[in-house]
Order: structure tokens, then sequence, then C-alpha cells
């Protein structure tokens, strides 16, 4: 696994600092829609590599004298209970942990706007733990005649009936847990308030992806839309750009169509033409951040893989469909890709087949897995009895890094037989087979007793962001392990056992 830097990070902030000090600069208030993920942007950092994934949090902090934050969530993802799948984690908690984030990088949060809000039970309850904790939370309705009639929208039955958010400096960040959760709404109804009290306000984009300044079929163009597959997103030239300018830019098709709805508001609302195209609205400087084109391009290619396999193992799941499933396989066709030029997915088949000639497997399903460490090395797992092909990897993975011989076991018999016995007879599980999480649980009590179990665990810190592909999809004990380590999995469209439901 190559760890060639590809962008730089320091300049990129930089360079962004100065683009949104620029835009501040040309009004009183400006209001900025961060798009992407404000922290943990793991997705930048897979196919730019160099690129920290909290970088936003960083230029945030810079601007904090000069910033503030509001962040948004849509009523209808809290009572759905939206899941961010990264994390595992619902909507309504991720919009608390990012609070709970700000905070630590000493950036708060002005308030929490609940959009498109029709007295949801859920969204009430929401609304008051925040506010029993301190916050101010604020209820916007879906904007009346909105996206035709700008007449109503830009009126106080439009815009005008969602109370003003109360901000005080010149910089106003409006972010949130993720896609479609009211931050343009939030944007443009704080324009209408304060251009109705005579403040000059502007409105602006930060939006990592696409990068507008790439060509258009660059695979880190392609990579952005292969991670949006199941909201359809399409990267299209920006005609509105090429109209008014003669030059080409890249911009992605939701923005494009709403373009000349957006227009017309903010003409109507500040009475001059603030923009002629999407990418006039944007402050993107992440392209300007590549060192070397071709580690990105490489980069942008294995995360192509990574997404067909997730929207493949989604689809079985039942919570994809299988448009998105045949969005990335033609992505992956006209970058002349394989799931094979993964890595790390031939070897843990194979390690699969030798499970099956073992006739060992956890309920006679033999599953493989491969993981690639830093150094290029590949190292692979199988399933047994004792554990799942996850737990085994990690081992032998961590064995590796400490010199540790094959032929030595980390983990005692007396502490894999307790567990085993735990789940067997006091919890009445098929299997006694440990998932990753209680691997590395029993991993840490045999630590404190062998100190050569005590130098494996701690070369676990080494596994962040290496690559792991495994041919059956994690347990939900695996895959809980895996998340922690920081590992970048990647695993093949088929369940690890016959059971519905794995008890």
């Amino acid at each position: 696994m190559s760890k060639t830097i590809g962008f730089d990070n320091d300049l990129y902030l930089r360079e962004q600092t100065a683009a949104i000090l620029e835009r501040v600069n040309q009004f009183d208030k400006l209001y900025l829609e961060f798009g992407g993920k404000l922290l943990f942007d793991y997705h930048a950092s897979r196919v730019l590599p160099g690129y920290d994934p909290n970088v936003k949090m960083r230029l945030l902090h810079q601007l904090k004298d000069k910033a503030e934050v509001i962040l948004c969530i849509y009523a209808g993802d809290i009572e759905r209970k939206k899941m961010r799948a990264d994390f595992g984690i619902s909507y309504d908690t991720d919009a608390m942990k990012l609070i709970d984030d700000l905070h630590d990088w000493d950036v708060n949060v002005t308030a929490v706007v609940i959009t498109r809000y029709d007295n949801q039970p859920s969204a009430d309850q929401f609304k008051n733990k925040l506010e029993r904790r301190g916050i101010r939370v604020y209820t916007h309705r879906i904007t009346k005649g909105y996206p035709s009639n700008v007449d109503l929208i830009v009126s106080d039955a439009g815009y005008g009936a969602n109370l003003a958010i109360e901000t005080t400096k010149p910089l106003v960040v409006v972010t949130a847990p993720g896609p479609g959760s009211g931050k343009l709404a939030t944007c443009l109804t704080m324009l209408y308030h304060d251009h109705r009290r005579g403040r000059k306000a502007g409105y602006s984009k930060f939006e990592t992806f696409p990068i507008w300044n790439l060509p258009l079929k660059h695979p880190v163009n392609t990579a952005y839309e292969a991670a949006t597959a199941d909201l359809r997103d399409v990267n299209l030239i920006d005609p509105f750009h090429l109209e008014a300018y003669g030059k080409t830019s890249v911009n992605y098709n939701r923005d494009i169509e709403v373009f000349p709805v957006v227009k017309s508001i903010l003409e109507r609302i500040s009475g001059e033409v603030m923009y002629r195209s999407p990418t006039d609205m944007g402050v993107n400087r992440a392209g300007f951040g590549i060192s070397n084109d071709a580690v990105v391009r490489d980069a942008a290619k294995q995360e192509v893989i990574r997404r067909h396999f997730r929207y493949s193992c989604e689809y079985v799941m039942g919570s994809a469909d299988a448009e998105a499933v045949q969005r990335t396989e033609r992505l992956m066709q006209e970058l002349g890709l394989r799931p094979e030029d993964r890595r790390v997915v031939s070897p843990a088949r194979q390690a699969a087949i030798d499970g099956a000639g073992t006739g060992k497997g956890n309920l006679g399903i033999f599953c493989g897995a491969a993981l690639e460490l830093a150094d290029g090395t590949l190292i692979t797992g199988k399933n047994s009895p004792l554990m799942h092909a996850a737990s085994s990897v990690i081992l032998n993975a961590i064995k590796h890094l400490a010199g540790i011989p094959d032929k030595i076991h980390l983990l005692p018999p007396n502490v894999t037989q307790s567990i085993g016995t735990l789940k067997r007879d006091i919890l009445g599980r098929k299997t006694e087979s440990m998932t990753l999480d209680e691997t590395l649980i029993a991993l840490s009590i045999s630590a404190t007793s062998n100190p050569t179990s005590q130098a494996a665990m701690e070369s676990l810190k080494e596994l962040q962001g290496c690559e792991m592909h495994s041919t059956h999809i994690p347990s939900p004990g695996d895959e809980a392990g895996l998340k922690r380590l920081g590992i970048n999995v990647t695993s093949d469209p088929l369940f690890p056992t016959r059971n519905l439901v794995e008890l």
C-alpha cells in the first residue's frame, strides 16, 4: 500500500483560508454553506493522499474570531433515524457529536436549526434535549412556494415565516451531518432577514467535490460520483460558467439544476446579480493542493472499487438499490478497473479457498481476509471454530508488526475457553467463534500478564489507514472493531453464516 503523498495540505489550507476571507470581505456578513463532512472526511483523505481529514476544522479554528457555526438537521432524518454509515450512528447523535467536536476545537455552535419541521415527535424530543443543555434551537418549516414561486418564497410568508437566527460575526458557517439537511434554505432565510434589516449579506458554498478545476472525467471526480451513486449525482460541465466566461469548469447535476432558482432568489433578495454560475458561488481550492496527479489518480481509482464493493454489500443487505450498484459498475468500466485491481481482494479469496481445505469453517462457511500493511506486506487470515477471519487476520498482522513468530499464541487457552463457555452456555449463541471486538478484549486481558501479547497489542495503532478485504460481510462485532482500528475494509457481497439473524 503506497503511502506516497499527492496532496499538499498546508498549501491547501493557506489557499482556502485566503479564498474564504476574500469572499467575506465582499459583504457585511457571509453565509457559507459547508458541504461534505466538517470532521473525519475520510473520503477526501483516501482520494487525496496527504489530505488531513480534519482540515476544515483546522480552517474554522483559524477563523474562529471571525466565524460562528449554525448546524442544520432535517426533521425527517431525525424521525426515521437516518444513519451515518462511516460511524454507525444516527444523524441526531452525529449532530450532537459534532457540537462536542466543535467545542473541543474551541469553536462554538451558535444555534441548531431543525429544517422542514412539521411537529415530528422525535424532532420535538431532540429539540428539548438540546435546549435543556443550553443550546439554542430553531425550527424552520418548509418554505412556501419553493422552488417555482419566487414572489412567495421571497416574502414574509416564505422565508420571512421562519425566525431569524441571531448572529454576531461576519462569517456564518452553515453545516450539517449529511446531505439534504436544509443548509441552503437556512442560508437564504438568513439572507432575506438581513436584507430586510438593511444589511449587505452574501451567500457562498464550500464543497470539496467535485473539484471544479480538474477534468470532468478525472478519477478524483469520478470517485465523487461513485461515493454518491445512491444520490444519483452526476458530474457535468457547468453550462452557466461556460456561457458567461467561455471557460470549462466542473459541477454536479443538483447544483446546476437548482442554480436558476437560487440565482433568481438571490437577485430578488439583494436586488443585484450576485453570481453568474454555480462555480462562481463556490470557494473551493482543493484542486490547487494537488501536488502529484499520478498519486491522486491511483488513489481515486481505488476508492471507486471500494464504493462498488460497499454498494454491492448494501444491496444484498437491502439498504441500497440495484441502480447504485450498476452506476459504480459503469464507473469502474470507464476507468478500466476490475474488483481484483484492489490488491487485497485475490489473497482474501484464496485464504477462503485454503480454509475450505481444512474443513474448519464456522457453520460450514469458509471466510478469508487479507490486509495490506503500510509497507505493502500482505497478511491473510481465515475463519475457524475459534475465531472469525477478521480476528485471525488482525492477530496475524500485529504478530508480524511486533516480530512475533507465527507459532506463538497471543491468547491463552483459558481466556478463549472462558469466552466460548460464556457464548455457548450462558448467552446461548450458536457459535463460539470470536468476533474481532471479542478478540481485542481477550488480547487486552492477555496483555496484562503476557509481555508478548502487550507488544502485539501496541502494534494495533499501526493498522490505521491500512487496506483490508473480506470474502464475507463482516458481522457487527467485526465491523465495530475494524472501524475503531481505522481500517479501510471492503467485502464481497456474501453473508458469513446461513442464519438470517446472528445470535
